[in-house]
C-alpha cells in the first residue's frame, strides 16, 4: 500500500493518473487566472476601484502556490535537488514577489513594489509543466541547445566583422561613430528588423548592407529548422519524474530512471 507521501508525489509530479491530471488542470487554470489578475492590476482605473479585491485574490493565489511549493519539497526524496532545479526556481519566483512586497511598504518604494508585481508574470513559465505540448517544445529547444549556441556564436561573429567593416567604410560622418554602434547596426540588419536610425550613404556601404540583408534572410530560418527537426523526432509521453534526481525524460516503458537508476514505480 503506497504511503501518503508516495501518493502525493505521483499526484503532484506526474500526470499519468486521474488525480494527477486534475491537479495539473487546476494549477493550469490558476496560473492563467493569476496572470489575468496581474494584467488587470496594471490598469490604473481598475486598480483604484478594485485594488482591495485584487490584493485579496492575489494573497489567496499565493497561498495556494506556497502550499504547492512546500508540498513538492516535502514529497521529494532530495528536496535540495528540486529547489535548485529549473522548475523549483520558477515555483519560488511565483510566490516570492507577493511576500517581498511586505518588506517595501510606503510611497517611496512604489517603483519597487510595481517591479515585484510585474515579476508575478513569471508564473506563466509554469505552464510548460502542465501541458504535454509545452513539455515537447521545451524538450525540443533543450535538445537543440548545442546547435543553437553554435548558431548564435556564428551570428555574433558575422555581426562583429560586418560592424567593423562598416565602421571603416562609412565612418562617423554617416553615424557609424564607433565599432559598438556599427555592430548594433549589423545586428539590426541581420535580423531584418531595420529600425532605420542608421543607414550607409556610400556606394560601398550600401553594397555591404545589401549583402548583410540577404545574408539575414538566408540565416533567419536556421534556428527554426533546428528546433523543428527535434519537434518532428519521436517524443515520449511518460510523465514520471524521478524522485531522486528529478529527471523527467523517460521512455514510455521505463521502470527505472535512466539517469540515476532509481525505481520509477
Amino acid at each position: 500500500m503506497p504511503t501518503l507521501r508516495k501518493r502525493l508525489y505521483r499526484i503532484i509530479f506526474e500526470a499519468d493518473t486521474r488525480a494527477g491530471k486534475i491537479f495539473d488542470e487546476f494549477l493550469l487554470g490558476l496560473i492563467l487566472f493569476s496572470i489575468a489578475v496581474v494584467i488587470i492590476e496594471s490598469i490604473n482605473p481598475l486598480r483604484q476601484q478594485y485594488g482591495w479585491l485584487l490584493r485579496i485574490i492575489e494573497w489567496f493565489i499565493t497561498a495556494i502556490f506556497t502550499v504547492e511549493y512546500l508540498a513538492r519539497i516535502w514529497v521529494s526524496d532530495r528536496p535540495v535537488k528540486y529547489i535548485t532545479s529549473f522548475y523549483g526556481i520558477i515555483d519560488l519566483l511565483a510566490i516570492m514577489p507577493t511576500f517581498l512586497g511586505i518588506l517595501f511598504p510606503g510611497a517611496q518604494s512604489m517603483l519597487v513594489i510595481r517591479g515585484l508585481r510585474i515579476l508575478r508574470v513569471f508564473r506563466i513559465l509554469k505552464l510548460t509543466r502542465y501541458t504535454r505540448a509545452g513539455r515537447i517544445i521545451l524538450l525540443a529547444v533543450w535538445k537543440s541547445r548545442e546547435k543553437m549556441i553554435v548558431f548564435v556564436i556564428f551570428i555574433i561573429t558575422i555581426a562583429i566583422i560586418m560592424g567593423a567593416v562598416m565602421y571603416l567604410v562609412e565612418g562617423e560622418k554617416s553615424g557609424f561613430t564607433d565599432i559598438p554602434t556599427s555592430i548594433y547596426w549589423a545586428i539590426v540588419t541581420l535580423t531584418t528588423v531595420g529600425y532605420g536610425d542608421l543607414a550607409p550613404t556610400t556606394v560601398v556601404g550600401q553594397f555591404i548592407a545589401s549583402v548583410v540583408m540577404i545574408l539575414g534572410y538566408a540565416i533567419i530560418a536556421v534556428p527554426t529548422g533546428i528546433v523543428t527537426a527535434n519537434l518532428l523526432s519521436k517524443h515520449n509521453t511518460n510523465t514520471q519524474v524521478c524522485s531522486k534526481c528529478m529527471h523527467n525524460d523517460h521512455d514510455d516503458d521505463a521502470l527505472f530512471c535512466k539517469k540515476c537508476g532509481n525505481s520509477l514505480s
